[in-house]
């Protein structure tokens, strides 16, 4: 492979990596060459033993980026930053309480402003550059239904990428944002399996099919690696076409 898609000796951390698309992320990144931190607030033990399966290096790291100073424990030495970790909560809005509002927008949002200052502040202190993905949705653009939380943070977090970019291209620093469509992973397992709504789904979906994890840790990766060196602050719709539609 081309050294433009490779990224060896790069180390990079994913957060929400014990699953999904995190630990597709996590498992891509790896392959690509780097050295993968998989961390969460649940353990990412078989996220790291697939890597390391695989030929690849990885560890994991306790992290629950809800709790306070979840970002001073990020380690300063990193090149590859993905905020990955996502919460939804579903309720209609009359009703959506103002607890699961701040939850959703702390984990969401508050998290990857945070986590990207601290990575930012230690690449610039080393006079290094580096790669931050975001992970947004096609909630980034759309409202969607019950999720009112939800939907704000993935607006936010489509905002904020730009934002960053803006700022922190002049130091080197890449901030990008992949927006998934529906992928399977446990989060869709009830849409899955619910054969109305299914089909309505991918009635919708031009591809014809449900996105793999796999299709994003693509996407993913390409932004970390020499070959986006001259993108940053967009946002990659990975979605089968959804939003073309």
């Amino acid at each position: 492979m081309s050294a433009a898609f490779r990224i060896d000796g790069k180390r990079a951390l994913v957060t929400g990596a014990n699953t999904g698309i995190g630990r597709a992320i996590a498992e891509g990144l790896a392959a690509a060459g780097a050295h993968v931190i998989a961390a969460g607030r649940r353990s990412c033990a078989e996220t790291v033993a697939a890597i390391v399966a695989a030929g690849g290096t990885a560890e994991e790291m306790a992290l629950d980026v809800a709790e306070p100073g979840a970002a001073a424990a990020l380690p300063g030495d990193l090149d590859i930053l993905v905020n990955n970790a996502g919460i939804i909560r579903r309720e209609d809005a009359v009703a959506h309480a103002e607890s699961d509002w701040d939850d959703v927008l702390n984990v969401n949002l508050k998290s990857v402003f945070l986590l990207s200052q601290a990575f930012a502040k230690a690449a610039m202190a080393r006079g290094a550059g580096g790669r931050i993905v975001n992970i947004a949705s096609l909630l980034s653009f759309q409202g969607g239904v019950r999720v009112p939380g939800y939907t704000a943070s993935k607006h936010g977090v489509a905002g904020l990428t730009k934002a960053l970019a803006n700022e922190w291209a002049p130091a080197g620093i890449n901030v990008n944002a992949v927006a998934p469509g529906y992928i399977a992973t446990n989060n869709t397992e009830a849409l899955r399996a619910d054969p109305k709504r299914s089909a309505e789904i991918l009635g919708r979906i031009p591809a014809g099919r449900w996105g793999d994890p796999a299709d994003i840790a693509g996407a993913v990766t390409f932004l970390c690696t020499p070959a986006s060196g001259y993108v940053t602050g967009a946002v990659l719709n990975v979605d089968g076409g959804w939003l073309a539609r």
